[in-house]
């Protein structure tokens, strides 16, 4: 079934609701939040054994082993969120989260740790902010959509083009800016459309948990995407 919570309007009452929207949403963000646990956690794991640089040595490809993956538990989640099981939707999501961990640790070799620290403060911080204005704002965000959308699009023919024309990475500076406003706007959007989902789902209390779980997820991502590019602005790198 193929649905747009932001085109329905379905008004159970809250006697139908399990629970209240802010308990909802302090679910899905400590959903989010568990996520970058495993995420960070593993990261670190892999840097303080090596077993990062063991893997990336005596495995052929791991690194796009591990893309690949992610990549289809990312689609399964995104494809059948509806009929999978609620249990499913959290392995899923902790198998994504674990798995991105794997990407992550790199970064542990590249940059200073007390560098990623301060970035990941500075994230937190953003973050914060732009999911605070999208779950108290009046606004509706729907019509930055198409904007956000187009964002996207842009970033991933960049990524692509600049991987055969080496020119293009003098602009990678105004591709990491773009970046950062793109998943600030996503952030603000993404909270808001969790109260679009419990509207939606309310009344049915395995869709409305999957549904924390996928809201998850996208927090999730957002918050992974912006780290990386404020990454490669005020990250220090360990050769300087």
């Amino acid at each position: 079934m193929s649905f747009d919570p932001y085109e329905f309007d379905r008004d159970y009452g809250q006697s139908s609701r399990m629970e209240s929207i802010g308990q909802y949403t302090a679910k899905t963000f400590l959903w989010m939040v568990l996520g970058l646990l495993v995420t960070f956690g593993i990261a670190l794991l892999g840097w303080v054994t090596n077993a990062t640089l063991y893997a990336l040595a005596y495995v052929p490809y791991i690194h796009l082993i591990v893309l690949i993956a992610t990549i289809v538990l990312s689609i399964t989640m995104v494809s059948r969120i509806e009929k999978m099981s609620v249990g499913t939707a959290r392995g899923i999501f902790i198998a994504f989260s674990a798995l991105f961990g794997f990407t992550m640790s790199m970064y542990l070799y590249i940059f200073e740790f007390g560098s990623l620290i301060f970035v990941f403060l500075a994230t937190a911080a953003y973050f914060a902010v732009l999911a605070a204005y999208g779950y108290f704002t009046k606004a509706d965000l729907t019509r930055l959509r198409p904007i956000l959308f187009t964002g996207l699009v842009f970033l991933f023919v960049f990524a692509l083009v600049s991987l055969f024309i080496p020119g293009f990475t003098a602009l990678d500076r105004i591709f990491c800016l773009a970046g950062i406003a793109i998943f600030l706007g996503y952030t603000a959007y993404d909270t808001q459309k969790i109260k679009a989902y419990y509207n939606y789902y309310a009344g049915y209390p395995d869709m409305l948990e999957k549904a924390s779980i996928f809201s998850a997820i996208q927090l999730y991502l957002d918050f992974i995407n912006l780290f990386i590019r404020l990454l490669s602005i005020l990250g220090r790198s360990r050769r300087n």
